[in-house]
């Protein structure tokens, strides 16, 4: 397990046999070979590029930023937010580290309302 959850690999194989789709299927419509899936959902390779874990999470209907997370991997486009308005940003994240997600989530609604 990473940060108490579990493995990417495990986690992306468990999703797709839940929604009955086979390993030859999955490779082919996220564009790599039987065999790297394979190894990534045996966890004997690491996850794969941003580009990959996104049409992955599209396959198996998940949160394309949680299962960056679980290849600890962070979107680019929040890289690019961060590196426009570094000092904001790490006063931002600096700030609500000790907040629960909940708490977050609810900060983000409501800068979302706002028009951020």
């Amino acid at each position: 397990m990473t940060n108490g959850r579990e493995k990417f690999g495990a986690f992306i194989r468990r999703q797709r046999e839940a929604k009955d789709i086979g390993l030859r299927e999955m490779a082919k419509m996220i564009g790599v070979s039987p065999t790297y899936l394979s190894k990534v959902e045996r966890d004997e390779f690491s996850p794969p590029a941003e580009d990959k874990v996104k049409a992955i999470a599209k396959v198996i209907e998940c949160d394309a930023d949680d299962l960056l997370a679980r290849a600890n991997r962070v979107s680019s486009d929040l890289s690019d937010i961060i590196k426009r308005h570094p000092v904001e940003m790490a006063a931002l994240l600096r700030t609500t580290k000790g907040l629960s997600a909940d708490e977050v989530a609810r900060i983000a609604r409501d800068a979302e309302k706002k028009g951020g």
